[in-house]
């Protein structure tokens, strides 16, 4: 099973989206362990949405395009990790050490863990 762990941080709070040689380096330890573990499947993390950000919505089939930056959002999808495991509670168990990373270095984070669809067959 695939889960995808997305990370949402305030853009508001200075220096959340420049992440300090400190934070690269504990989090690239992480996801090296993660890889070793044999279940990494992708992770990347994302630009504030002051930097070439769009966001397209649809009402009642009319569409409109915003360019950031995204003011009126508090929780931005800040990156993701991917990750192949064999249950949801395996999963939260490598999200909450993900959590760990941005709690070692004083950044508030909410992380959201979600199985990946794997198809229409699924209920």
């Amino acid at each position: 099973m695939r889960y995808m762990m997305m990370h949402k941080l305030d853009e508001s709070v200075p220096g959340t989206f420049e992440p300090t040689p400190e934070f690269m380096t504990t989090m690239g330890a992480y996801f090296e362990e993660v890889a070793k573990a044999g279940i990494l499947v992708a992770a990347e993390g994302l630009c504030k949405s002051s930097e070439e950000s769009a966001r397209i919505t649809a009402t009642k089939g009319k569409k409109t395009i915003t360019d950031g930056p995204f003011t009126e959002t508090k929780e931005l999808i800040a990156g993701f990790g991917l990750v192949e495991v064999r249950s949801k509670e395996e999963a939260v168990e490598w999200a909450k050490r993900f959590v760990d990373v941005f709690v070692q270095h004083g950044i508030d984070v909410e992380v959201d863990v979600r199985r990946v669809s794997e198809g229409p067959h699924e209920g």
